[in-house]
């Protein structure tokens, strides 16, 4: 009995979580071949979506929504929306679900991730989130009254909500309790140049301020700074959404991620995991990854459609990471990993509209991160992947194209 025959009568594969990397996967399965059952379940009861534009159109209401343009009939895709996953009996292979027991034969966990909240805040009138369509739903009409807003924190949804706010009219102030922007992503000296970002469109940045409380209409900061809130958005990181599979035997890392292998297998037979979810080892950049960001789940769902399709191991993950943010009229472009870089160079000047940074180890390019030149980016990326060594005086000269840069 071929592999495809055997888990087509186990209930074929079941893709718990109908974000991009669920939705990739299913796509990904029909384009190399699948020709079994591909059952796709969705916490939320809407069409699957992509989350980008949700902090940009839709929340300014130049979009309703953002649907996936995927024909899930025509592909034999069935879509089960409303349904959340509750648990996991790998024994029984089957998957608990408000709805019941889901059988299946090949699983693969795709749930994502969900939003911190700010303890004390759950409950209180004003507050917000901005993660999900319905989030955005409640926040666009909010913000068109242009009430004075507070944001708390200032990571990418941070800045992509302030900016959106400011568009709309909002006076705005964004609370960080680090002592810079962006304290968890980036340098210091390269997060300097981007809190001036804020000051520029009229927002006001207090960093190294933290929240005590917040009331209906107001935030109490813990330097007994008190600061009117019409609406108070909270956007100060995400968390694997993978409470559920506790006591699964799906194993999980300290940071709540599937700790998948290199080939998105999880620690139980017959399951993967991919997207926001899913952590995964990188030999290209020798320490495990947890990317929370939209490139991740459009390239994860390709190797484990592979791995599926074959029965066993045929592919690994290894990506050079790639995001991408739009905030403050500038697109921000990222790849790489440069935890462990030993050399910074910038081209081009910070206080400008255009420039970017590269990291360099033992002479190789390691990352950057373009603001505004995204042929840095392209030409920069390439060099990554090839783990090309590269001349430092060419590359941190902005005439010289960064292709030219490879020694």
């Amino acid at each position: 009995m071929s592999e495809q025959t055997e888990q087509n009568e186990n209930g074929g594969v079941v893709i718990a979580g109908a974000g991009m990397a669920g939705v990739q996967t299913a796509v990904a399965l029909r384009e190399q071949g699948w020709t079994g059952p591909v059952t796709l379940l969705g916490a939320e009861p809407h069409q699957p979506y992509d989350r980008p534009p949700l902090s940009k159109a839709v929340l300014l209401g130049k979009a309703e929504d953002s649907a996936f343009d995927v024909d899930f009939e025509g592909l034999g895709i069935t879509l089960r929306l409303g349904v959340e996953v509750t648990g996991l009996r790998p024994a029984d292979r089957e998957l608990d679900t408000e709805a019941g027991p889901v059988p299946y034969g090949v699983l693969v966990l795709a749930t994502g991730a969900e939003p911190l909240t700010l303890p004390g805040a759950e409950g209180v009138p004003g507050v917000h989130l901005l993660r999900t369509l319905d989030d955005a739903a409640r926040l666009r009409p909010v913000i068109a009254r242009a009430p004075a807003t507070v944001v708390v924190g200032a990571g990418w949804i941070g800045a992509e909500f302030a900016t959106a706010a400011r568009e709309a009219g909002c006076a705005v102030t964004v609370v960080e309790a680090a002592d810079r922007v962006l304290a968890g992503a980036l340098p210091a000296e390269v997060a300097a140049a981007m809190g001036r970002w804020y000051g520029e469109i009229g927002a006001d940045l207090l960093t190294s301020a933290r929240v005590a409380s917040v009331e209906a209409g107001r935030v109490l900061l813990a330097d007994g700074r008190e600061l009117p809130a019409g609406a108070v958005v909270v956007g100060i990181g995400a968390r694997p959404a993978t409470r559920w599979l506790a006591g699964s035997g799906v194993e999980l890392g300290p940071d709540g991620s599937v700790t998948a292998d290199a080939h998105l297998r999880t620690s139980v037979p017959g399951v993967y995991a991919v997207g926001d979810c899913a952590s995964f080892p990188s030999a290209r950049y020798g320490a495990r990854l947890l990317v929370h960001h939209w490139d991740n789940a459009l390239q994860g769902p390709r190797v484990v459609a592979a791995n599926i399709l074959a029965g066993e191991p045929v592919e690994t993950y290894d990506p050079v990471p790639y995001f991408w943010s739009e905030q403050f009229g500038r697109f921000v472009q990222y790849a790489g990993h440069h935890a462990d870089a030993d050399t910074l160079l910038w081209r081009g000047d910070p206080a400008g509209q255009a420039w970017s940074v590269c990291w360099l180890r033992a002479g190789a390019m390691v990352a950057i991160l373009a603001v505004g030149r995204p042929r840095d980016l392209a030409q920069g990326r390439r060099l990554i992947e090839a783990g090309s060594t590269v001349d430092p005086a060419r590359v941190a000269d902005p005439e010289t194209p960064l292709k030219a840069a490879a020694a």
